[in-house]
């Protein structure tokens, strides 16, 4: 004989040979010969395998102690203990002690991917769910194609996307429907007369209509790249070096005016293009820099030609005055004499008192 106490909110389990003899709730009892008892808490879950269930269930007192719950293959189970989240139920037969706690079970059917309105969503993001739940996220600044089992459903706008994990395939396609930049470099092309330049190209686009972009072209921004290459390599195949060194600002309305269509199909817009840089191979800019060494010289021999002219011109004009005026003659001689003064520290004078008479003919008439 054994002696066993059961104390609140536990139940004990009295087996003889494997079977469940009796169902002890709270009290002192006394085991006789070859029993056994497991007490468990009723305040916990326990999950019993599905053999043990089916033996445990003969017994009516135990079945007045649990919840039963059978979820089917394409369902859930949501447990709630006094109106809060607990657990997950997955298909199968399960039993719950009811205990002190108030349980409530809603069952949810996945095999639709759609998640039922009245389920509230803060649930969908716990732990618990996160195994049975596919998500997706749309940025603001983008749009979405929704495939199921391969086939397109719909558009979807920015937003989080919940659906249930089952055996349907769901695919989401993403694409940025901002502003945005690509960049076309180290392009080698020959011009018109042969001339082999290289050529970096910048193009702002803007994706105007997805289900063109990522439905009916496959990697659209690859076709577009190389659409705006050939694109350019055809407008640049058609100029000389010289025009193109002349007027580089058409090749960005030629490409654009050859692409706008083309880009068009593929669901773009095209903003803005212009050749960033164009660069030279190292004869062909040495060539150039010796030409331009020569246009500055030859342009500054045409301007110093000019002051030389102007200044003769001015000296002449200079001369035919003071040669009809006597007195801008003599103005000018005590100019220079000036200058000249600026210049001299100290006159010696050696000789007779002529050199006086000298100096006075020089600045009185």
């Amino acid at each position: 004989m054994k002696r066993v106490t059961i104390n609140t909110n536990y139940v004990g389990l009295v087996f003889k040979k494997g079977k469940l003899k009796n169902v002890l709730t709270e009290g002192t009892y006394w085991l006789g010969f070859g029993e056994d008892i497991m007490v468990y808490d009723m305040g916990k879950e326990y999950f019993f395998t599905l053999a043990e269930l089916e033996v445990l269930l003969m017994n009516n007192d135990f079945v007045n102690l649990v919840h039963i719950v059978e979820v089917a293959d394409n369902e859930l189970a949501l447990v709630y203990r006094n109106n809060n989240f607990k657990s997950v139920l997955t298909a199968g037969k399960h039993a719950i002690w009811k205990g002190l706690s108030t349980y409530t079970f809603k069952k949810v059917n996945i095999s639709n991917i759609e998640i039922d309105a009245n389920i509230d969503r803060n649930l969908l993001e716990k732990a618990l769910l996160v195994n049975y739940i596919r998500a997706y996220k749309v940025e603001s600044y983008e749009k979405a194609l929704l495939f199921i089992d391969g086939n397109f459903e719909k558009v979807i706008d920015a937003g989080n996307y919940l659906y249930w994990k089952n055996a349907t395939t769901i695919s989401v396609l993403k694409t940025d429907m901002r502003q945005l930049n690509m960049e076309i470099i180290g392009q080698e092309i020959l011009t018109k007369d042969k001339a082999q330049l290289r050529i970096n190209f910048s193009i702002q686009y803007k994706v105007v209509d997805i289900i063109k972009a990522l439905l009916e072209n496959k990697e659209f921004e690859k076709q577009l790249y190389i659409t705006m290459q050939l694109a350019l390599r055809e407008s640049i195949g058609l100029m000389t070096f010289d025009e193109l060194m002349e007027s580089r600002e058409k090749i960005a309305a030629q490409v654009m005016d050859l692409t706008t269509a083309k880009a068009e199909d593929l669901g773009v817009k095209l903003t803005n293009c212009g050749v960033k840089d164009i660069i030279l191979p190292g004869d062909v800019k040495e060539i150039m820099n010796q030409v331009l060494i020569a246009e500055k010289r030859a342009q500054a021999n045409i301007i110093t030609r000019r002051e030389e002219t102007a200044s003769t011109r001015s000296l002449l004009n200079t001369a035919k005055l003071m040669e009809d005026n006597a007195m801008l003659y003599k103005l000018k001689e005590m100019e220079y004499v000036e200058k000249i003064a600026e210049k001299i520290n100290t006159i010696s004078l050696s000789g007779s008192g002529q050199i006086v008479d000298q100096l006075k003919q020089i600045f009185v008439k």
